[in-house]
């Protein structure tokens, strides 16, 4: 029994494996670039005329009988040729056509049946026979236009080529997906002599251009040179102005060294000036110090002592003429109380009131000889005084004259000054030199031009003369004697 099994199974695998073998035989599949051509048997395909006695299968797959059917594939592939047609225009001028077809079966059924008639064994033969149809058509539409049509519109020739073609080609079961005319080759020349009219205007427009170009670029050349002598100009000016400012620059450093030079010995002349002021100032003060201070005070000491002794001998007057009075006064009181006592005591009688009036004038004339010498005891006191304070002033003159003169001096310095400054009153601008000598020169001259302040001196001086002589001896009233005018001699610098 499991023989019979394994039979059984082993048979039905041979007949599976052969029926599968059948069918690999039988099965036919149409590649997407290919069409199956099945004949042996009759067929209806859609669009054929019936009985045709073939079949046409595409893109899928089909049952074939071997030995009944035969099966041939048909390519839908793109194919090519290239055109290299002698042609002759509507001008007789002959010319040399290259151009390009691309064509291939039509994808219907029409188109493939037509195809497999014609070249289904001959399919190598193919780029032939549409080079011949393209080049007979090609020549007779040439063979109608002109050199200069076709070189316009390229278009058109390719246009009208395909339209005369496209008859035969369905025929042929073929369809052209591109046509294109490379090149047109002209043997002659005529293209080129056509062209050489254009090409000469071209140069000439070339020639124009490029003068223009040239014209325009020798103006902006010019133009450019003309900026940069501009600029060099612009420069040099620059430069030169620098120049000047660096030699105005040098000019003033070489001027400082003599200015500063300047400028100091300047600041010398102001030093040794303020310190000739200084050293004047300080001799001033020395000699205030020294001379005048000194002098004042002998003066003041002279003169404070004849004061006290003339008041000391005034204050003794008034206190004799002061005694004398009262002592008179007394006598007259004493006189005319007993006067008035007597007269009393005589009032009956006769005799004693002209004894009482005698004695009263007399009483009364003493008292005003009394009242008289005690005045002039105190006149004569103050013109001792006086005249002592005289004597005094004229020792200390004589023994310091200069000091004397010098304190006097001091006293009327401001109207010297004044009168010294009125000589440069008409004066604008002046120089000093030698700085304090050079001032004392100049105040001295001031002092000499102007001849008031030395007259005042010289008054002075003439002033305490006089007053030294009363004290001699010869005194006006109350010892005062006036000071005798002098001429006062006046020099002026002409200059």
């Amino acid at each position: 029994m499991p023989m019979v099994i394994g039979v059984v199974a082993g048979a039905v695998v041979l007949a599976l494996l052969v029926i599968v073998g059948i069918f690999k035989l039988m099965w036919r599949v149409a590649e997407p670039n290919e069409a199956l051509i099945i004949s042996g048997s009759k067929h209806r395909t859609e669009g054929l005329e019936e009985g045709m006695g073939f079949r046409i299968v595409t893109g899928r797959g089909t049952l074939v009988l071997p030995g009944v059917q035969a099966v041939r594939k048909l390519s839908l592939d793109l194919n090519e040729t290239e055109l290299h047609v002698d042609c002759v225009t509507h001008q007789g001028i002959p010319l040399k056509v290259r151009g390009v077809v691309i064509f291939k079966v039509g994808d219907d059924f029409v188109s493939i049946a037509n195809a497999a008639r014609r070249f289904l064994d001959q399919q190598k033969l193919m780029s032939e026979r549409v080079h011949n149809v393209f080049a007979g058509h090609l020549r007779s539409i040439v063979g109608g236009l002109t050199v200069e049509d076709m070189i316009r519109d390229r278009e058109k020739l390719t246009g009208q080529t395909r339209a005369a073609c496209g008859t035969e080609m369905e025929k042929l079961g073929l369809i052209v997906d591109s046509l294109q005319i490379h090149e047109i080759e002209d043997p002659t020349g005529y293209i080129q002599n056509l062209a050489m009219p254009h090409a000469a205007a071209v140069q000439r427009d070339a020639r124009i251009a490029q003068a223009e170009a040239n014209r325009l670029a020798t103006e902006a050349e010019q133009q450019s040179f003309a900026r940069m002598a501009e600029a060099t100009r612009d420069s040099e000016i620059l430069q030169a102005g620098y120049q000047a400012e660096r030699d105005k620059a040098a000019a003033k450093a070489r001027q400082a060294g003599p200015l500063a030079d300047a400028a100091a010995r300047q600041e010398v002349v102001v030093q040794e000036t303020r310190v000739a002021e200084l050293e004047a100032h300080r001799r001033e003060q020395q000699l205030q110090a020294d001379v005048r201070k000194p002098a004042d005070a002998k003066a003041y000491e002279k003169r404070t002592l004849a004061e006290a002794e003339r008041d000391a001998r005034i204050s003794a007057a008034q206190a004799n003429a002061k005694e004398t009075e009262l002592v008179a006064a007394a006598e007259a009181t004493r006189v005319k109380a007993a006067a008035a006592a007597e007269a009393e005591a005589t009032k009956t009688r006769g005799a004693a009131a002209a004894e009482a009036t005698r004695a009263t004038g007399e009483a009364e004339a003493a008292a005003a000889q009394a009242k008289g010498l005690a005045e002039a005891e105190a006149t004569r006191a103050q013109g001792l005084a006086e005249a002592e304070a005289i004597k005094a002033r004229a020792a200390a003159l004589a023994d310091n004259q200069e000091a004397v003169v010098a304190q006097q001096l001091a006293e009327k310095w401001p109207e010297i000054v004044q009168a010294g400054a009125s000589a440069f009153g008409n004066v604008d601008n002046m120089v000093l030199l030698n700085g304090a000598d050079g001032m004392a020169d100049m105040f001295a001259k001031a002092l000499t031009m102007g001849g008031t302040g030395l007259g005042l001196a010289r008054q002075l001086l003439s002033s305490m003369n006089q007053n030294a002589a009363p004290a001699a001896g010869t005194a006006g009233v109350n010892g005062f004697v006036p000071p005798r005018p002098e001429k006062v001699a006046v020099e002026k610098d002409e200059g």
